[in-house]
């Protein structure tokens, strides 16, 4: 994570490159509507339907990963290099800016950070603008690392092994199946953990600090493998991040997360039949 005032003092520096990734999956066109009502300085704007996912198929989720080469040719146009230190916002409590650090860092990336508070944080001491960046030349690497994400198979594999843990990461409401806003099918995966992914925040989308974090994630310190999941691999990716930072190293990402487990038969059990 990175404060408003450190990004203010190096948002000009060359080996910074800044990303706008607010996003409404209720409305998909206002992130971009609102990047170019106004956005930090030399900001540039990644969408996450059309950016930081793949077209829908069948099975996969709602938001399946990116097309890698042509992901990587986005960033390079941002002037992206294995030097960059890129940094993301959003105004949704990291929901989005989350997104594209695990991307990063799933690609091996390692210099990358999420704007601690997001835009308003920012917003409230320094000014923003509606210029628009230049298209840049850059030569980013994509070099991905499978370790870090898992499919359904593999969750079907692994989440009864004895140290292994999958985390849910949406609304309670939504992981006891009462209420389903979007997905088709209520519930969630069986064995899985409920650790909503807005409780490492608070209201303003400042992280909580990491001692209250390993606190949180205390019985997760000594798993061998922590599967995270939320609807279509977005918001789990919060839950990635805090989990880092609170030294716990060895999350995986559901990519295709419940919108693809439902996507396949459901016994009775809520166990996928693939």
């Amino acid at each position: 994570m990175v404060s408003s005032q450190w990004l203010h003092e190096h948002h000009e520096d060359a080996q910074v490159v800044i990303v706008d990734c607010r996003f409404a999956l209720s409305a998909p066109q206002q992130g971009r509507e609102q990047y170019q009502a106004g956005h930090i300085p030399g900001a540039y704007y990644l969408d996450l339907n059309k950016d930081l996912s793949s077209p829908v198929q069948t099975h996969g989720g709602r938001h399946p990963l990116p097309n890698l080469s042509q992901f990587a040719a986005k960033l390079s146009q941002m002037g992206i290099t294995s030097e960059t230190w890129v940094v993301a916002y959003d105004d949704s409590r990291q929901a989005f800016a989350s997104r594209l650090w695990w991307l990063l860092r799933y690609l091996g990336h390692e210099k990358v950070a999420v704007l601690d508070g997001g835009l308003a944080a920012y917003q409230a001491h320094y000014p923003i603008t509606t210029d628009i960046p230049e298209v840049r030349s850059g030569e980013f690497q994509a070099s991905p690392n499978p370790g870090q994400v898992v499919d359904i198979q593999t969750v079907k594999a692994q989440k009864n092994q004895p140290n292994v843990t999958v985390v849910d990461s949406r609304a309670h409401e939504r992981y006891l199946g009462n209420h389903e806003p979007i997905d088709p099918v209520a519930g969630h995966i069986p064995g899985a953990v409920n650790y909503p992914w807005q409780a490492v925040t608070n209201e303003d989308g400042f992280l909580r600090p990491s001692v209250e974090l390993q606190a949180h994630y205390a019985d997760l310190e000594n798993v061998d493998e922590v599967i995270v999941y939320c609807g279509s691999g977005v918001t789990a990716c919060v839950n990635l991040l805090a989990l880092d930072i609170a030294g716990i190293k060895n999350g995986k990402l559901y990519a295709g997360s419940w919108s693809d487990w439902c996507s396949y038969p459901l016994d009775e059990n809520m166990e996928a039949q693939v």
